[in-house]
């Protein structure tokens, strides 16, 4: 902390985290963090739901970071309405899918979609991405903001965790629409993409 020049931290993030981990003993560490007035708030980082559910019952958790976006809509199955209804926030990372749902979408998904991607096939992902490209003309929007608008429509999401390797992409980030989406165009998104269950750590 003292690189950050402060003497206490607003937010204390656990990266990870699986059932074999001692949960109870991790919570203890940060109630004791909070109550030396060294962090304000706590949350963890973790795409399981069988991990998410036991900090929701046990601890006092305000926030998860989990990866969630047009092509990994696994917290739609369950986690975001759980996290909601506990009032705990969302950052979702993958917000682009490495790029695959960015304006860039086709060329993205030639050179990292080759292999798949979740359940998607390679063919698949092109597909889809034809179809978000043709979309966001329509709709005279970027296959960004779409993607980012999608995924901050949950009343869960806090924010869209995104990735920059320059200062104009830093820029073009901040300018992205974060307006709700009509409930057309937000099914049509549906359409385009499809569903995933986690099959693990359920």
């Amino acid at each position: 902390m003292q690189r950050l020049q402060t003497d206490y931290l607003d937010l204390y993030q656990l990266h990870g985290g699986t059932m074999e981990d001692n949960i109870d003993e991790t919570i203890d560490a940060f109630e004791t963090l909070k109550k030396e007035g060294l962090i304000r708030y706590y949350g963890i980082s973790s795409i399981r739901p069988n991990v998410i559910r036991e900090y929701v019952k046990r601890s006092n958790i305000v926030s998860v970071m989990m990866q969630y976006s047009l092509l990994d809509r696994r917290p739609e199955e369950q986690t975001l309405d759980l996290l909601a209804k506990n009032k705990i926030s969302v950052f979702a990372r993958g917000s682009v899918a490495k790029g695959m749902l960015s304006d860039k979408t086709a060329e993205k998904v030639k050179q990292k979609g080759s292999d798949g991607l979740l359940t998607y096939s390679y063919e698949e992902l092109l597909a889809a991405s034809e179809k978000l490209q043709l979309l966001a003309k329509n709709e005279q929007a970027s296959v960004t903001d779409l993607a980012v608008c999608y995924i901050l429509q949950h009343p869960a999401l806090a924010s869209a965790v995104m990735g920059a390797s320059s200062l104009e992409q830093v820029k073009q980030n901040a300018a992205l629409s974060t307006d709700r989406l009509p409930d057309g165009l937000y099914a049509q998104l549906q359409q385009i993409t499809k569903p995933i269950t986690y099959e693990n750590h359920r």
